[in-house]
């Protein structure tokens, strides 16, 4: 019995027909996954950056508030304005903000009355009032710890005394008076803690919050002297980015120093004198070394870089004399 060719070639053509699209429909659902992969994954590094910017931007925005509010307490009404204006062109519902940017506008226009003379042109403050204008005038003058003992004293009287105000000078106070603990003072504890207590008040500025940071790794690697030399090079090496910090004893070069020196001492004992030559070369880039570091010095660089030995061939050559040989004929 002979197949009908006819009735065969459309089914094969049908198989074929449904196989194709079975492979266009799953060819085309993986391109819609990958675009809707590559949108979510697009979409989330737009939130992320976002994110980070308005975080940025809300530490600057409130910086920019607390220094505000000190221009206006020693009268620079146009750097205030220029700062609540700042605010607000950036985020319009910024708390206080327009109101401040309000009073100042107001002061501004404030015609300046001519002062005249009086037999009493001291001014009979008393109570929170003059504890306020005692802490303005300490301000002025840079006496960090006077002006916080006065603002103290105010708030003990009364407590909602220009609230505002008094929450930026405590901030501007307490903010250089720990910096200038750390700087000047080498006390980097109290240091810590004055900006510590003037992040209650406002966001630390990049400056002093890098300098609060510098410090703790000071002493973290402090605490680490004499007991692991290894440790103290790691973070006094970061340290070292901050600037020549110091604890009223030795900076953090110094430290690195010692510490790189006694380290390479350390690799000496132990055999590893080519990791105890590089440390020693570590420290002599800071200061000379010292006696014992001198000492360990030359025993490793000697041992890690031998010097080479010139080897000269000294060729010895026998000088023997020809022989002349007489043939000797032999008579039977």
């Amino acid at each position: 019995m002979t197949e009908n060719p006819g009735t065969t070639q459309p089914k094969i053509k049908t198989i074929k027909s449904g196989r194709g699209r079975a492979l266009l429909f799953n060819g085309l659902g993986l391109i819609i996954i990958l675009i809707l992969a590559i949108l979510a994954g697009y979409g989330s590094g737009i939130s992320i950056r976002k994110d980070t910017q308005t975080s940025v931007l809300s530490q600057q925005l409130g910086e920019q508030f607390q220094f505000a509010l000190v221009d206006m307490q020693f009268g620079r009404y146009a750097n205030a304005r220029q700062r609540f204006e700042f605010i607000i062109a950036n985020d319009p519902g910024y708390p206080g903000a327009q109101q401040k940017l309000t009073e100042v506008l107001v002061l501004i226009n404030v015609p300046t009355p001519t002062i005249t003379p009086s037999l009493t042109p001291t001014p009979d403050f008393t109570g929170a009032e003059q504890a306020f204008t005692r802490a303005q005038q300490l301000i002025a003058a840079q006496d960090w710890t006077g002006a916080i003992s006065a603002l103290d004293q105010m708030r003990k009287l009364d407590w909602n005394y220009q609230t505002s105000l008094v929450d930026g000078m405590y901030y501007f106070a307490l903010r250089n008076y720990g910096y200038s603990l750390i700087t000047q003072q080498g006390n980097l504890e109290g240091g810590i803690y004055q900006l510590t207590l003037a992040e209650r008040f406002g966001p630390l500025d990049r400056d002093s919050n890098g300098l609060r940071e510098g410090a703790r790794y000071y002493l973290i690697g402090a605490s680490f002297w004499e007991l692991d030399w290894a440790q103290v090079i790691s973070y006094f090496d970061q340290v070292r980015a901050w600037g020549n910090l110091w604890d009223g004893t030795m900076t953090a070069s110094e430290r690195y120093w010692f510490a790189a020196m006694r380290y390479a001492d350390q690799l000496v004992g132990e055999g590893q004198f080519c990791d105890a030559d590089s440390y020693y070369v570590i420290a002599q880039a800071i200061a000379p070394l010292d006696s014992q570091a001198t000492e360990g010095y030359e025993l490793a660089h000697l041992t890690c870089f031998p010097p080479t030995e010139a080897v000269t061939a000294t060729a010895t050559f026998s000088l023997t004399p020809t022989e002349t040989l007489t043939p000797v004929t032999s008579y039977p």
